[in-house]
């Protein structure tokens, strides 16, 4: 009795866990492949977060018509893709509680080795549902990758290719989950050595399964994603028009600014003929200023030389004046020094007499002053005199 290999332990959908079991001359390669999925997307958290999530989605409302009937459409095509989402919930919870039927049902045959044969035609019947399953979601990601064009025939075309898409593919899956379950009543009514194929085709209903989920969450996730541009468009939608609305707006008023402007350029244009008459007017009144400027100028030049002549005559005069007045004033300075001279002569006279005077005064001051140091000099040598007759008496004494 050989011991099975543990190959696998993952968790299901829906909370389900599975431990699968191989033989050991079955490929582990040839499985893992169908099994190498990316995590489950958005919609693997149950129905509740699914309604919390489009309920917490905001609904942009557009102020034209043709937007709101575009949103009518998206709400209708969510309606519809929620009741294919709860089939396909419905049809995978079937599935499962199959496959945990087939796993308790065969649980004791795994203890018996498959017979090579069978082995090998398990395997390649799972290489051949990964290749096609490679090939589905490769050409589903290539019908998504289209530019999402934010017209309405684009947009309807769109989610028209999307729904016949998911049609198509739950209906494919419908008939390989036939075919897997009828390929399993088949293998069933062989020999004991085909009781271990009941196991790996358990396998390729998990792979399935799991297949069929991870497309289910990559479609909802797609879905969310094109309501979420949906929304967004109409958001665009909504300020465009709103752009649309302020453009008239701002249009009508440039309109009437335009028409003021007119109203404005005509009365310039009828205020622009009227001051080119002035202009003409004045241009005839320069012409007439220039004549009598000319005129003007000619008198002013006679009149120029002439008071040129008046001048020089005055010049002539002034100079004839300031020489008599020149020779006036030489008599005047020279009588003025005359009698200069004589005040002068009369002055130094009486101050003469005064120095002869003063002189005379000086001479009589000195004869005194001699006698008063004569009489000082007389009176010093008596002091010194008595004072020597005094220290001589003293010195007489014993």
């Amino acid at each position: 009795m050989n011991t099975p290999a543990l190959d696998v332990i993952d968790e299901a959908p829906y909370g389900i866990t599975t431990c699968d079991f191989l033989p050991e001359n079955v490929n582990i390669k040839s499985v893992l492949p169908c099994l190498a999925w990316p995590q489950r997307g958005p919609w693997s958290c149950g129905e509740a977060q699914r309604s919390q999530r489009v309920a917490a989605r905001p609904q942009v409302k557009s102020a034209s018509g043709p937007a709101t009937t575009l949103t009518d459409e998206l709400l209708a095509k969510e309606e519809q893709y929620k009741l294919l989402n709860a089939e396909l919930e419905a049809k995978t919870a079937d599935i499962v509680r199959q496959a945990a039927q087939l796993m308790r049902e065969q649980s004791e045959v795994l203890s018996k080795p498959p017979s090579p044969l069978l082995l090998t035609d398990m395997e390649d019947e799972e290489n051949v549902f990964c290749i096609d399953i490679y090939q589905a979601t490769s050409l589903r990601f290539a019908n998504f990758s289209v530019d999402f064009s934010p017209t309405r025939t684009s947009h309807i075309d769109d989610l028209a290719a999307e729904e016949s898409f998911l049609a198509r593919t739950i209906h494919s899956m419908e008939e390989k989950m036939t075919d897997a379950s009828s390929h399993e009543h088949a293998v069933d009514d062989e020999s004991n050595t085909g009781d271990g194929i009941s196991d790996a085709q358990m396998r390729v209903l998990m792979a399935k399964l799991r297949i069929m989920q991870e497309e289910l969450d990559q479609l909802s996730s797609e879905y969310y994603k094109k309501d979420d541009e949906n929304t967004k468009l109409n958001a665009k939608i909504k300020g465009i028009e709103e752009d649309r609305a302020r453009l008239r707006r701002m249009t009508s008023i440039q309109q009437t600014h335009i028409e003021n402007h007119r109203a404005l350029a005509n009365a310039s244009a009828k205020k622009c003929d009227g001051l080119q008459l002035q202009v003409s007017a004045l241009k005839k009144e320069t012409e007439d200023l220039r004549r009598s400027h000319k005129q003007a100028a000619a008198v002013h030049s006679t009149v120029e030389l002439r008071l040129n002549r008046a001048l020089e005559e005055a010049e002539r005069l002034k100079a004839q004046l300031n020489k008599t007045e020149q020779l006036n004033k030489v008599g005047t300075e020279e009588h003025q020094s005359k009698e200069k001279l004589l005040a002068e002569n009369k002055l130094l006279r009486t101050q003469k007499e005064q120095l002869i005077v003063g002189f005379k005064k000086q001479l009589k001051l000195i004869d005194i002053l001699k006698r008063q140091k004569m009489h000082f000099e007389a009176a010093k040598l008596l002091t010194f005199t008595e004072e020597e007759f005094m220290k001589a008496l003293d010195w007489e004494r014993p």
